[in-house]
């Protein structure tokens, strides 16, 4: 045991780093704690996205305008510290419940995974989590500056938002420095050439208060002074063939991403910036003889994003005002570039008690190059969301 450490210290020590490991939202306000023999203990959380959304589109084979109430996250999590060297996190989810009258979504598991907490220099996570890749992924579902990620963008082609893995990482030089080196699965099964493991390694460099944290949150709410300078690889070999029908013309995957981020709170209210560049390649599989089917979307997509917020100095009745904005454009390097758009939105989020309730609403515009004539999906549309958050 560490020492002046009671019993009360650990248990909030473990919740709060359980929390901000994983980027949860509730990380100062987490959920009832039970402590376990010497020092252990268990933490419980609930967390709820409520979503209205209207779009001018329905489906990709109806045009019709929709409107849809639907649970964007609802997920019950549980983390804690078997002992002061190793902890645990497991999350529960049912994303998407009622959207497009997907009613009674199944519940799995998320997340699920150990950490080996041997100093702030060398840490380890093993088991199913976030990609070390891009800041986007690893922003925190329930503390974003805008009312969700990419659609795309900020996942990778294989793995998505999580992977099956182990970690290393850490903080050097006070914070200044955090590092992720990451072993996964990438993809599997039988399109793929060679069941090569993927690799994935991420740095920042933080010049004002530091970042050191597995996950990032989107906005600080005006709580500290950041400027952050990521970079992130991610590789895996023989990952798809260019004629998956004769099984030839092996493909290599390598993407690379750079972002920043920047708030600062100020006496005229609290200013935040983000953006990055991204790129994912897949040596253009899509125009080789004859693609695998099950291809990814995203497998040679690039692209690039800027955010922009401006918080209110004070109070407006109960809450803090918080304004938002994004631009995006996305590039999928695909035959008759019918994915490839323009993002651009505008919305703000209320906050009654910080990110444990709040209320979002955003307004979207997107623009494809090549209309789609087949896909209303992939036509201009536009799109409205309120959301409320609740987080215990």
């Amino acid at each position: 045991m560490k020492p002046n450490q009671t019993p009360q210290s650990r248990c909030r020590r473990a919740a709060l780093g359980a929390a901000a490991l994983i980027g949860l939202a509730a990380a100062a306000h987490a959920g009832p704690t039970i402590a376990f023999g010497k020092e252990g203990s268990l933490t419980f959380n609930y967390s709820l996205q409520a979503w209205a959304q209207n779009r001018d589109f329905t489906s990709p084979t109806d045009a019709g305008k929709t409107t849809d109430f639907f649970l964007r996250r609802n997920r019950v999590t549980f983390s804690g510290q078997y002992n002061d060297l190793v902890g645990f996190y497991a999350n529960l989810d049912a994303p998407g419940d009622s959207r497009g009258g997907q009613d009674d979504r199944s519940v799995f598991f998320r997340d699920g995974y150990i950490t080996f907490d041997h100093s702030d220099p060398l840490r380890f996570i093993v088991g199913r989590f976030k990609n070390t890749f891009t800041r986007e992924n690893l922003e925190a579902c329930f503390d974003p500056l805008t009312m969700d990620r990419a659609e795309l963008l900020s996942y990778t082609p294989w793995g998505g938002s999580r992977d099956t893995g182990v970690a290393m990482w850490g903080n050097l030089a006070d914070g200044l420095v955090n590092y992720r080196v990451m072993f996964a699965d990438g993809r599997e099964g039988n399109p793929v050439v060679k069941d090569s493991p993927r690799l994935s390694a991420r740095i920042h460099v933080s010049l004002l208060d530091p970042e050191t944290d597995y996950g990032y949150r989107g906005t600080y709410l005006g709580t500290k002074r950041v400027l952050t300078i990521g970079a992130a690889v991610d590789r895996q070999a023989k990952v798809a063939y260019g004629d998956a029908v004769g099984m030839t013309d092996p493909k290599d995957y390598k993407a690379w991403t750079v972002d920043v981020f920047y708030e600062q709170p100020t006496s005229a209210g609290t200013f935040t910036a983000s953006a990055a560049v991204v790129k994912y390649d897949t040596g253009k599989v899509h125009f080789g003889l004859s693609p695998d089917a099950a291809l990814p979307a995203g497998t040679d997509l690039e692209g690039h994003y800027v955010k922009l917020g401006y918080m209110l100095p004070g109070r407006v009745g109960p809450g803090r005002l918080q304004f938002f904005g994004r631009s995006e454009k996305s590039t999928y390097n695909q035959p008759m570039g019918y994915r490839d758009q323009k993002w651009n939105s505008l919305g703000a989020h209320y906050y009654i008690e910080g990110q444990q309730l709040k209320l979002s609403a955003e307004f979207v515009d997107v623009k494809f190059d090549v209309q789609n004539p087949g896909n209303p999906a992939q036509r201009d549309y536009r799109q409205f969301t309120a959301g409320l958050q609740f987080i215990f």
